[in-house]
């Protein structure tokens, strides 16, 4: 399934916007950059930092009186001109799902399909019903589904406008964790099997890390980093940082299943293992893991005689003070120094000076299965 209006060209904008009054509540987006026209770029940053400002003038809800905006190859604002949002090819899904109260889901859906952008192809619309697992409920209305349900329909609706672009503005912020959970997998099936390209805005790394491919950083109206998943997570200067969720993303492959005691064995892409909790993943299956810095505890030599499983090799390559001033944040390498796969530890600052630690340093990183976060 190709979606709707596949293309890898890449999305270009740049707009300046100031918004409110200087004296008081002023605030001033001002991004210049190239995303990926494929696969789900994450928008995140603290609070304010401008991620739903940047959709809304992406959309064409807010006018940038200086801004270039370009999707698909084709150009939608610049200078002398400027597409209004209901001729912008996009889908946008927010934060409440929005579904026309009067029609059914099957009715939304239709409303969707008779406003596409351009013809969808053969089946389209029954692959995204079965994509979003929303077959059973077509005949209802809105408030006959759960916020979770609403949710998939409003999602099925944004993709059945043939967008060249689509916007997740916290699609999952109004949901309870149970909720979450159940949207998640649908997600990422969208993610495997639709190849419209993704602007997804989350306060929620639990999200980023399962379904994001790149990640665009925002502080204050400007863009801090911006990269791909893995690379930008292993940064120590993070805005994000503040909010003690310091942690990389890695990605192992499931190698073995320890059925007596309930694991799973994945390897890294260095060779390195980590053991999770198994959740009946296939052998041979590719999964990502989400490895919080105060989760990391670090030892001069390798200690067997400890109930913590995941023990590896690591190296030292920056160490860097953290928000609060007892802590450090400790970047380290697993394995070879010239490995991709970088790792978090988040320990006191007497810790640093207990162990002497310095770049180059040889040490092993130890970690808990069950903080390992899926």
């Amino acid at each position: 399934m190709t979606g709707s209006h596949a293309s890898s060209s890449p999305i270009e904008i740049r707009f300046n916007l100031a918004l409110g009054e200087p004296a008081t509540d002023a605030f001033t987006l001002d991004v210049d950059t190239t995303i990926a026209g494929q696969g789900i770029t994450a928008i995140v940053g603290p609070s304010g930092s401008g991620k739903t400002t940047l959709l809304r003038c992406i959309a064409g809800l807010l006018h940038a009186q200086q801004g270039d905006c370009s999707v698909a190859g084709e150009c939608w604002q610049r200078a002398g001109l400027f597409l209004a949002t209901h001729k912008r090819p996009l889908g946008y899904v927010f934060q409440e799902a929005s579904l026309l109260a009067h029609l059914t889901a099957q009715g939304n859906l239709d409303y969707a399909m008779k406003r596409a952008h351009r013809a969808l192809p053969e089946g389209f619309a029954d692959q995204v019903i079965e994509i979003m697992g929303i077959g059973a409920l077509l005949s209802r209305m809105p408030h006959q589904l759960s916020g979770g349900e609403r949710q998939r329909v409003a999602i099925a609706r944004a993709l059945l406008v043939a967008p060249s672009l689509l916007l997740m503005d916290e699609p999952l912020a109004s949901l309870d964790t149970a909720r979450k959970q159940e949207i998640l997998p649908y997600l990422e099936r969208l993610h495997e099997t639709v190849q419209t390209p993704v602007l997804y805005v989350s306060h929620s790394m639990d999200e980023v890390a399962r379904i994001a491919d790149d990640v665009v950083v925002l502080d204050a109206g400007r863009i801090h980093t911006q990269g791909k998943l893995e690379t930008v997570f292993s940064q120590l200067n993070l805005p994000l940082n503040k909010a003690d969720e310091t942690a990389t993303i890695h990605t192992g492959r499931i190698v073995e299943r320890d059925t007596q005691w309930h694991l799973s064995r994945l390897e890294l892409a260095d060779g390195q293992n980590i053991w999770t909790k198994d959740d009946g993943d296939k052998l041979g299956q590719d999964v990502r893991l989400r490895i919080l810095a105060r989760d990391v505890s670090l030892s001069l030599n390798d200690v067997s005689d400890t109930s913590i499983l995941n023990r590896l090799r690591v190296q030292v390559t920056q160490i860097a003070a953290d928000h609060d001033e007892a802590m450090a944040l400790v970047q380290l390498t697993i394995g070879a120094v010239t490995s991709n796969e970088i790792l978090i530890a988040r320990i006191t600052q007497r810790s640093v000076a207990h162990l002497d630690l310095k770049v180059g340093q040889v040490l092993w990183a130890q970690i808990k299965s069950v903080a390992v976060v899926r």
